[in-house]
């Protein structure tokens, strides 16, 4: 992949919340996806030791020569160890299960918590990528606080159910403790709305609870539950790919419209 003319620098976002089963992956995959299908240029970046991301697109374990664990434990540069997607401009850096060690094994050697701050500076000198979304583990971990300290801002799924504030609370700390020791300029690119069902009264008000409390933070877009999305990663596509007609493909070509458009203003700006 060769470097781009274009100016724009690239944009490192996290996808983090460390409350499980919000659709942190699934969302990961399918807005790459979408950022790619309209001419982006993507790299996924799989910092979860559980490799679903990796698994989501079809990238088997066969396939992953050199994952995460090599570029942050071995100096393995980042863009000899991301692989093709099926999806032309979409990369992926895969994961496998070593990253669980990770913390036990860097310990408390200096910088251990800006590796990937570190692996990350050749690709965002060259430009070889226009963005590059990171797949955080469900944990406050090493992983997260490093994908935190590389990232120049953070995108939030949150599922539309019970004790959803409160987990974004608790991620918001954790936000406000990286900018305060390691990343000052971390920004929160916005809050995603995820597993939104019309029919359940409970998710209209945990939505309108979220819009009232973070304001215009909140995308515009929701994400519906969609049994569409939910059967793609069986299949190792994205859900875009697997059913591009889906109300859920549908929604995450929405997001990526947003938040391209807040990066846009933001530069505009």
């Amino acid at each position: 992949m060769t470097a781009s003319a274009d100016p724009k620098p690239t944009r490192v976002l996290a996808v983090a919340n460390q409350k499980g089963g919000v659709g942190k992956t699934t969302t990961a995959i399918n807005l790459g996806t979408a950022m790619a299908a309209v001419g982006s240029r993507v790299l996924l970046l799989d910092s979860d030791p559980q490799g679903n991301a990796s698994t989501g697109l079809g990238v088997t374990r066969a396939m992953r020569r050199k994952t995460l664990y090599d570029v942050l434990m071995e100096g393995t540069p980042a863009a000899e160890a991301a692989v093709k997607t099926a999806l032309p401009g979409l990369d992926l850096l895969p994961s496998d299960p070593d990253l669980s060690g990770v913390e036990t094994e860097l310990g408390h050697t200096p910088r251990r918590s800006f590796r990937l701050r570190d692996a990350l500076a050749p690709i965002r000198a060259e430009r070889l990528y226009d963005y590059v979304l990171i797949d955080c583990p469900p944990a406050l971990s090493l992983l997260t606080i490093n994908a935190m300290t590389a990232a120049d801002a953070v995108l939030v799924p949150m599922q539309c159910e019970f004790f959803a504030l409160e987990g974004l609370t608790q991620l918001m700390r954790t936000i406000d403790l990286v900018r305060g020791s390691l990343n000052p300029a971390l920004e929160i690119q916005g809050v995603v709305l995820t597993m939104f069902d019309r029919r359940n009264s409970l998710s209209a008000q945990v939505a309108s609870d979220v819009r009232e409390h973070f304001g215009t933070a909140v995308y515009e877009t929701v994400i519906p539950r969609n049994v569409r999305v939910s059967e793609a990663p069986s299949f190792g596509k994205p859900a875009l790919i697997y059913d591009l007609k889906c109300a859920g493909s549908q929604a995450y070509i929405k997001l990526a419209r947003e938040v391209m458009g807040r990066e846009r203003e933001r530069l505009a700006g």
